[in-house]
């Protein structure tokens, strides 16, 4: 059988991009890509990038206190002026999108600039009613947020509306505990914003390292976020221009805006799964084995769609691994079991990769390294605020099972971290490594003595 295509991507993501690109500029297939909004998606245009912007713009305030603690005593971080801010961050979004369609389209990938859905094992739809055969299917749609079941919840943003905002909020109610939850109150009270945040468990982030969470859930009331744990809407009204939120114990509350950040799932509804054998699993999750193929041999699936390790660099490095297994003669796939991961707050950022404690506890014997102290910049400024190191240890082997930094920059510390702990390194070979004075970082190659032990689930 003749195919229009040796490949079709629907999606224009991280991962779609990254497959197309491989597949047909260094592989040489031909390849059509469908994406029903803006190339990049959503790390690029509604996500990581943009969200990391707000964050650099929303340190200004806590800048201008440490200054002050330093002696320049007329700092201050003054009005800060959001249609100013939106302007230039949609210009570099427009920037970035520019960059992805051009490195698609030099390396020979055909862009429909629709949405595309599924007409079989070896075809698909698109929105303007053509359709296109391949050979091959690889469908990298992403995730959008998922919905909640409360009366009212279609008034509430969802965190792609606050990039486009016309101005910011008197007051915002943010619901939810994980990273964009966390990310956003931070930002806006950073900007201004009377921040409230509404989270039914009793410490955010769940499934980071439970030290680590305490820590965050301090520091996000001592940056100005007004965090209440233990907390959930059960419904929204409209009330003027505002929203009035009624919560599970029966108090009602005001809000300019609110925002649902409750976890996202696999964009798979619409998707013609229907038409094909593909199996989905309880969230809508496409179920792939290791080399990201469906049950269907023509049908593969990568990034958040699947559900696996929902960030942008596993996406990435899924698609690569497709590309180059399907059509460049080199297969490989994806370890999922050490990602680093970090959230974004300010100003400590909480940065991991491997085990938690509470997992690592679990699994066996585990030997605890952490510390908790002041760091020496903000300590001279006056602030209270804690950083934390942690190693995990198998008494058994030395292996470095976990790390885990809450502290300023730890995303960038992770990162080198990361790549000793993906090697397989040893408690004996951090202890090696000499340490760069004076840093916060070289905690993690200074702590001699474990603070405890954990004998594991028998113990």
């Amino acid at each position: 059988m003749t195919f229009d295509y040796d490949l079709f991507v629907i999606g224009g993501g991280s991962g779609g991009v990254r497959a197309a690109r491989i597949a047909a500029g260094e592989h040489g297939a031909k390849v059509g890509l469908a994406e029903e909004s803006r190339m990049g998606g959503t790390c690029v245009i509604r996500g990581c990038v943009p969200k990391k912007l707000m964050i650099f713009a929303s340190q200004a305030g806590l800048m201008s206190d440490e200054m002050r603690g330093y002696g320049w005593c007329d700092a201050q971080a003054g009005s800060f002026d959001w249609p100013i801010f939106r302007e230039k961050l949609h210009a570099e979004l427009s920037r970035l999108e520019v960059i992805y369609r051009a490195g698609l389209t030099r390396a020979g990938v055909e862009i429909h600039d629709q949405r595309a859905v599924l007409d079989g094992h070896h075809q698909v739809r698109l929105a303007d009613g053509t359709t296109r055969t391949a050979r091959h299917i690889l469908i990298a749609t992403g995730g959008r947020p998922a919905p909640i079941g409360i009366p009212g919840e279609e008034l509430a943003m969802i965190s792609d509306d606050l990039f486009l905002m016309d101005r910011l909020p008197g007051r915002i109610l943010l619901v939810g505990g994980g990273f964009i939850a966390c990310e956003f109150a931070t930002i806006l009270a950073g900007l201004g914003v009377d921040t409230v945040q509404a989270y039914r468990g009793d410490a955010v982030l769940r499934g980071f390292d439970r030290e680590a969470r305490d820590l965050a859930t301090l520091q996000l009331s001592a940056v100005g976020v007004d965090l209440r744990l233990g907390v959930t809407p059960a419904a929204l009204e409209r009330d003027g221009d505002g929203i009035r939120v009624r919560f599970e114990d029966g108090t009602d509350e005001r809000f300019d805006a609110v925002l649902m950040a409750t976890g996202r799932d696999p964009y798979t509804r619409g998707l013609g799964l229907e038409t094909t054998e593909v199996r989905t699993g309880r969230n809508g999750a496409i179920e792939v084995d290791e080399w990201s193929q469906t049950c269907v041999p023509s049908i593969f699936a990568v990034g958040d769609v699947t559900d696996r390790v929902n960030l942008t660099p596993v996406a990435i490095r899924e698609g690569h691994a497709f590309a180059d297994t399907v059509f460049g003669a080199r297969p490989r796939t994806v370890d999922h079991t050490l990602v680093a991961s970090a959230v974004y707050l300010r100003p400590h950022e909480l940065a991991t990769i491997g085990l938690t404690e509470e997992e690592a506890k679990a699994r066996g014997p585990v030997d605890v390294f952490a510390t908790t102290f002041r760091p020496m910049r903000s300590m001279f400024a006056g602030s209270d605020a804690k950083v934390m190191m942690k190693l995990l240890v198998d008494p058994a082997d030395d292996r470095v099972l976990g790390c885990h930094i809450f502290g300023p920059e730890a995303g960038e510390m992770i990162q080198m971290a990361a790549v000793a702990i993906t090697m397989g390194a040893t408690k004996a070979q951090f202890d090696a490594t000499v340490a760069v004075h004076p840093t916060a970082a070289e905690e993690l190659v200074t702590m001699r003595a474990p603070t405890r032990r954990h004998e594991g689930v028998e113990g």
